[in-house]
């Protein structure tokens, strides 16, 4: 096994003091763009070994979480797309296991209605904000869910404020459609 350089420890050294107090916020941000949190993490790889890649054009002392947060946005788009591409594909041992473990589960009738419309609202949140436009979403789950600031996900994604604005009032109306017919059929609305 070969001893690193000077260069190659002094750099190792530096990525670790910028990038690494960063890795729980880029973990988050993955998986509220993917929802699974095995895409997650193969996400959040993707970005480490992009970034330590190409850590000799980033400027130390700036913000290297935005920084970190363009390169996950960035990967995650170009992996989006690549995927997009594909037919759908179902593995039939997870929906094998996933059946068994529903038919073995006893619980009670009415708990198993407050179960049932639990995860029909977060199914039906999770399919309305899929259906967003990336801009949009990405936003959206930056602003509403992660809470950060109009200037930090203007810094995060490289864009102005001003955009930032637009998106997330675009986002938010467009979330309101695609949930307004799931509140009205179960009368959350008086419409």
């Amino acid at each position: 096994m070969s001893q690193l350089t000077r260069d190659e420890q002094k750099k190792q050294k530096d990525f670790d003091e910028e990038i690494i107090p960063h890795m729980d916020a880029l973990y988050n941000f993955a998986l509220r763009l993917t929802t699974d949190p095995n895409d997650a993490e193969d996400l959040v790889q993707d970005t480490i070994v992009k970034a330590y890649r190409f850590f000799s054009s980033y400027e130390k002392g700036t913000n290297a979480k935005a920084w970190m947060f363009r390169i996950l946005k960035n990967s995650f788009i170009n992996n989006y797309r690549k995927t997009s591409k594909k037919p759908s594909q179902v593995d039939y041992d997870e929906v094998s296991s996933y059946y068994e473990s529903i038919r073995a589960e006893r619980t009670e009738t009415s708990d198993l209605e407050n179960l049932m419309f639990r995860e029909m609202m977060d199914d039906d949140l999770s399919m309305a904000l899929k259906r967003l436009p990336e801009d949009f979403r990405t936003v959206v789950l930056l602003c509403d869910v992660d809470g950060y600031t109009y200037e930090e996900i203007a810094n995060m994604l490289d864009v102005p404020i001003g955009t930032i604005r637009s998106r997330l009032h675009r986002g938010r109306n467009l979330l309101k459609t695609e949930l307004l017919e799931y509140a009205k059929t179960r009368g959350y609305t008086g419409d």
